[in-house]
């Protein structure tokens, strides 16, 4: 194979894969794509607040909200989502059917959007159940990766005061009913609930894994000092497990990293623009990437995966900040996210590492798999970095959106 040929499947590959990632770009910058319920049980009744993002409300019921829409002008619509969000949800208990009843609404700007806030009381709550079943499924029919929250932001049987941190119940596509038990004063339960947030923030977050497997790819390679050329001087490594170590080192310390900016974020004692922190992720991809095809200094991917991860803590910061998730869990709710956040890093480390290491023989893993697959993380990376810097969706990324739309169509 002739040199002008490697480097010409090469570019076919990466521009191929490029195509594909392309219809992935805007959307997936870091929003809290998520709908709550926030709970209150006092001693004599119940209230609760429903809480979604005009876009989600628009996507719903095919309406054309607006980002910042005063309250005259959401009341025209307000009979037709009361009736979406009743249909889509219910409380019962031993006492019966605890109907929902509308009182007032508020609105509630993020950095991605306006959260509507629709508060409620529920009815024969005159006696407080032990156990609340509740069901709520809105969205994610249309939207699959969609998820919906229930917090107990106050219950004085549980002991719970000023919470809008601890997720009591997380429901997803077909897991959309369950028990709330009022009683269980246990923070086990949040917790856990904290932690599984994490671990779904990172499968959603395709910059994130985009930013891992940069770091993965040259894990499995390793540059001889003081080699020139793009493809001189690489040489597979010859054990697993000091190149599996080595791996992990880099991304705990890019997890440390992104712990820090994550719980400055949360606390509020730092806070930078989204569209700042989105474009620098993007660009951190673009960065990684450059560096495996010409390292900034030798064996600095340590240094590098910690210092994209301060970023990369600003953009999970959004996902906790932004829907106004606060109180006095927040410090057990910063841990399970984050424990979360590493436990998926890990698995995708576990999936992705030995394919590398398999692979790192072999004549196509330097010119396509590294050097190619790291072109395409620059592309895509830019591509995203252009959209999130300049608040423009470009007319390439719509136009692959729109065709993968029309084949889907063709098999719903």
């Amino acid at each position: 194979m002739t040199k002008f040929t490697t480097h010409y499947s090469t570019l076919r590959i990466t521009l191929l894969l490029l195509i594909s990632l392309l219809s992935v770009h805007k959307v997936q910058a870091h929003m809290a794509d998520e709908s709550y319920i926030f709970l209150k049980v006092y001693a004599d009744h119940i209230e609760g607040m429903y809480t979604l993002t005009v876009a989600d409300l628009n996507t719903a019921l095919n309406l054309d909200l607006k980002d910042g829409m005063t309250e005259e002008e959401i009341v025209p619509y307000l009979p037709q989502i009361h009736e979406y969000l009743v249909d889509r949800s219910h409380f019962k208990s031993v006492y019966g059917d605890h109907k929902v009843s509308f009182t007032t609404i508020t609105f509630f700007p993020v950095s991605y959007g306006y959260y509507v806030n629709l508060s409620f009381q529920l009815s024969n709550t005159e006696k407080i159940p032990d156990d609340l079943e509740v069901r709520y499924d809105v969205i994610y029919d249309l939207k699959p990766k969609h998820r919906n929250k229930l917090v107990q932001a106050y219950n004085w049987k549980a002991g719970i005061f000023n919470n809008e941190a601890m997720v009591s119940l997380i429901f997803s596509p077909g897991d959309g009913t369950h028990q709330l038990d009022l009683t269980d004063d246990s923070i086990w339960k949040g917790f856990v609930a904290m932690v599984r947030s994490g671990m779904y923030h990172i499968y959603i977050g395709l910059d994130h894994i985009l930013f891992l497997i940069a770091l993965l790819l040259p894990a499995v390679v390793q540059r001889k000092k003081g080699a020139t050329g793009i493809l001189a001087g690489w040489e597979p490594v010859e054990a697993f497990r000091p190149a599996f170590i080595y791996v992990l080192r880099i991304v705990t310390f890019f997890t440390i990293a992104h712990t820090i900016t994550l719980s400055l974020a949360a606390l509020e004692i730092i806070s930078l623009p989204s569209r700042l922190v989105e474009a620098l992720i993007a660009l951190s991809i673009a960065l990684a990437a450059i560096h495996n095809i010409k390292p900034f200094r030798e064996n600095e991917t340590v240094g590098i995966a910690f210092v994209f991860g301060l970023f990369h803590g600003f953009g999970f910061a959004s996902v906790l900040g932004d829907v106004g998730l606060g109180g006095e869990f927040m410090t057990l709710s910063l841990l399970g996210f984050n424990l979360g956040v590493e436990l998926a890093q890990v698995l995708i480390i576990c999936l992705i590492f030995p394919v590398l290491y398999f692979l790192r023989k072999t004549k196509i893993y330097k010119p396509a798999i590294l050097i190619g697959g790291s072109i395409l993380l620059i592309m895509v990376s830019m591509y995203w970095f252009a959209e999130r810097a300049f608040d423009v969706e470009l007319r390439a990324g719509r136009i692959v959106w729109d065709t993968l739309d029309a084949i889907k169509s063709l098999f719903a």
